[in-house]
């Protein structure tokens, strides 16, 4: 074989190498999205029948969708029903890895994703972790939360001081109020310190574009301002701590 035609069968074997990695890539990309998605989706909806007193299931999940589709409005039954008693309250429960402890939301900035146990990486791909060690809604104490900065902490680099976040719970929904934000270093755990009143810490990486792992931490502080039971309840702070 001539040198030329060498380099052309080469160049030919590299343009399919480079063509199938870049598939493989736009592959895992559509697939870790497409599987986030779902199960914010799956897991908002199953929050809400858990409120209700009804019981979530794949099969409901996939009816009430498809009825939402096709005639734009989702399935309500007994909306109203009241939730059965629980042997043990839910803020008494134990709490396993992972595990769902409720719904985040930052209504001015539009924000709402669902909260699991846990700051690990697979944690923080799929939901808004809440920080092992620190305290949960409704009880004295520094709740932290972290998040990834390019998915659901994007809108973090618009909050402001004064913006409310409801953070719900199948005990209540707690509210806490903006007080301020800060920059730090990510060896900096104190804004994770206990606190003696009810705050909210978020945490996520900071600068908010920036390429590769983020240098420092982006901290949002909060502090509850309601003390009401049920589903009107509210709390608040904010931190940083794992690396998006």
């Amino acid at each position: 074989m001539s040198r030329p035609e060498w380099r052309r069968s080469w160049l030919g074997h590299a343009e399919w190498f480079f063509l199938l990695a870049g598939l493989a890539a736009v592959d895992a990309f559509v697939w870790v999205n497409t599987s986030t998605v779902l199960y914010q989706a799956y897991e908002d909806w199953s929050f809400d029948q858990t409120l209700r007193g009804l019981k979530p299931s794949a099969r409901g999940f996939v009816s009430d969708e498809m009825s939402w589709f096709f005639n734009g409005r989702r399935n309500v039954e007994n909306p109203d029903l009241p939730r059965p008693p629980e042997a043990i309250p839910p803020e008494q429960r134990p709490r396993s890895p992972e595990m769902l402890l409720g719904r985040l939301r930052i209504p001015r900035l539009h924000v709402a994703a669902m909260v699991r146990e846990g700051a690990d990486s697979r944690t923080l791909r799929m939901a808004i972790g809440h920080i092992p060690g620190t305290a949960l809604p409704g009880k004295t104490g520094n709740v932290g939360l972290a998040g990834h900065r390019d998915t659901f902490f994007r809108a973090l680099s618009n909050i402001e001081k004064n913006d409310a976040i409801d953070f719900e719970t199948d005990s209540g929904t707690f509210r806490y109020m903006v007080e301020s934000t800060r920059i730090v270093s990510p060896r900096d755990v104190s804004v994770l310190t206990a606190s003696s009143g009810h705050t909210l810490t978020l945490v996520t990486c900071y600068p908010f574009y920036y390429v590769g792992s983020a240098p420092k931490r982006f901290i949002v502080r909060a502090v509850q301002v309601n003390t009401g039971g049920g589903h009107q309840q509210a709390s608040a702070a904010a931190a940083s701590v794992p690396p998006s």
